[in-house]
């Protein structure tokens, strides 16, 4: 992990260095911690790195954590699925150590954190050397780097276990060999990061936001904290989302807004992971390309002509379930999801002919349909795997939603029924007279759809073994492909496995029980 902050500053480090006697120039590669850090612009450009990972978690939970759960599965392309069975293993829960080390697999979820810690580490460190910098920077610095260890070592522990625990740069190979910590001290030194972030972090006062850490999603990562560590702390969770309460977040009118790209970072987005569509930068997202159902004519719905039968598509498929769970007159369902009706020649080669509403929905006699998540698909598009959308982390809705749980999980129901039905009220639902925790779930659902929470909510809550077990017994019904050990849900498998190149290189690491 040495120095690789560096990774995403060499290509603008040299860029902005070109001239005609570039060949006298030191080689990028030779750059070091010791050799950049010399002023505030390379501390944001470091600071800027550090963000970068967010990017591969976000994708990787896709797989991880959206698939994993019983909101969605994958359309089979059985004619050429390449290296695909290891990014269908996750959702059918027959991944193993070595499944996000092979091509084409999801991504490293380990590496990619660890990524963002290295990065962190090394700002912090330059922070503590830095005579330049005055203290406002370097506060405003130390709060995002905290925030983004934080949420670095939270997306761990509740994937991996109990983790390596780095807090200082790395300056020799001897010291990225650590054991592992335990999930407990893990969590001890996540609230003490925040604990440190929070007072520095700014509160958001102005819309469109920066994009940045801020002191609500600081408070929001807090109480996901308390309220998922092994022994929960309701009570300090309810300040912290009180206080968010109390902040200038608020809900949009239209639930289809929050998720428009010419809107982003509005006031109900309380974190979000940023892309931008320049054709340059290579800052893009993609999500739209990758939930799109596998098809002869993509062009069709997408404005572009992304490749005949692409098979990174058709990922993140709304189950049959999962759309018929949405209440009748849900304005969610047709903000979220959308049916794309075609043919289908050959084996499995699927032509589209139209894109229509979920609600209501009547196939049309002689054709087939995919569902397919909508809330990210904003076309035309000018090239294909190239969009603009930014992936929601935290939302205002999350917060007044994780708040009613808070406060039913302490027996205050009644307490929490406003901030149930406030959410609700957006959606075009009536009002509910009683809260539960059941039906605090079940709207947090919908209203968290295809955002990558659904897996780790059915952990908090206990409901995970159960709910997916009943996912695996439909679909096994449904398609005959799925093999019998498939959908094994035991309690090891609630986390995942230590990516197996780790344990080769890391003697000290043990490797997480059932794998």
């Amino acid at each position: 992990m040495k120095n690789k902050i560096l990774l995403a500053i060499i290509s603008a480090v040299f860029l902005s260095s070109c001239s005609k006697d570039f060949l006298n120039l030191t080689p990028p590669t030779s750059l070091s911690s010791a050799s950049f850090f010399k002023d505030r612009t390379q501390f944001m450009q470091a600071m800027n790195a550090a963000y970068v990972p967010l990017r591969d978690v976000a994708i990787i939970g896709v797989y991880e954590d959206e698939m994993r759960s019983d909101n969605t599965f994958f359309t089979i392309y059985q004619a050429n699925r390449g290296f695909e069975p290891h990014r269908e293993a996750y959702s059918q829960f027959t991944n193993n150590a070595q499944s996000s080390a092979t091509p084409n697999s999801p991504g490293n979820r380990w590496g990619s954190d660890y990524a963002g810690i290295s990065r962190v580490n090394t700002i912090l460190n330059q922070l503590t050397n830095s005579d330049f910098l005055s203290q406002g920077a370097k506060d405003t610095l130390m709060g995002e780097a905290m925030f983004l260890r934080a949420f670095y070592y939270f997306d761990l522990v509740t994937h991996y276990g109990g983790v390596p625990l780095h807090l200082e740069q790395i300056q020799n190979a001897e010291e990225s060999f650590k054991p592992r910590n335990t999930v407990d001290e893990i969590y001890t030194q996540i609230k003490t990061d925040l604990a440190t972030a929070i007072p520095l972090l700014p509160t958001v006062t102005s819309f469109p936001q920066t994009g940045r850490a801020s002191k609500g999603a600081a408070k929001m990562l807090l109480a996901y904290v308390y309220m998922t560590q092994p022994v929960r702390d309701y009570p300090k969770a309810e300040q912290e989302l009180k206080d968010i309460t109390n902040m200038n977040y608020s809900l949009l009118n239209d639930y289809e807004d929050v998720f428009d790209p010419a809107n982003k970072n509005h006031s109900e987005s309380i974190f979000d992971v940023q892309y931008m569509s320049d054709l340059v930068s290579g800052q893009q997202s993609q999500f739209a390309w990758q939930f799109m159902p596998k098809a002869t004519n993509p062009q069709l719905i997408m404005g572009f002509d992304g490749g005949r039968m692409n098979i990174f598509s058709g990922w993140n498929v709304p189950t049959d379930e999962m759309v018929e769970s949405y209440e009748a007159n849900d304005e969610r369902l047709p903000a979220s999801v959308a049916v794309v009706e075609g043919t289908i020649s050959g084996v499995e080669d699927f032509t589209i002919t139209e894109m229509k509403s979920p609600v209501g929905y009547t196939p049309t006699p002689g054709t087939s349909f995919r569902y397919m998540v909508k809330k990210y698909f904003h076309p035309p598009y000018a090239v294909s795997f190239n969009t603009p959308d930014n992936f929601p982390v935290f939302r205002y809705s999350g917060a007044l939603l994780l708040l009613a749980e808070c406060l039913a999980e302490q027996g205050r129901e009644p307490e929490a029924l406003p901030y149930l039905n406030k959410v609700r009220d957006r959606a075009g639902l009536d009002d509910l007279g009683v809260a539960t925790k059941e039906n605090i779930a079940n709207e947090m659902r919908h209203e968290l759809a295809f955002e990558n929470h659904r897996w780790l909510d059915l952990i908090r809550t206990g409901k995970a073994i159960e709910t997916i077990t009943a996912k695996g017994t439909r679909l096994k019904a449904i398609y005959g492909w799925i093999l019998p050990a498939a959908f094994t849900v035991t309690p090891e498998k609630l986390v995942y496995p230590i990516p197996a190149r780790e344990i080769q290189i890391n003697k000290t690491l043990v490797q997480n029980t059932g794998y």
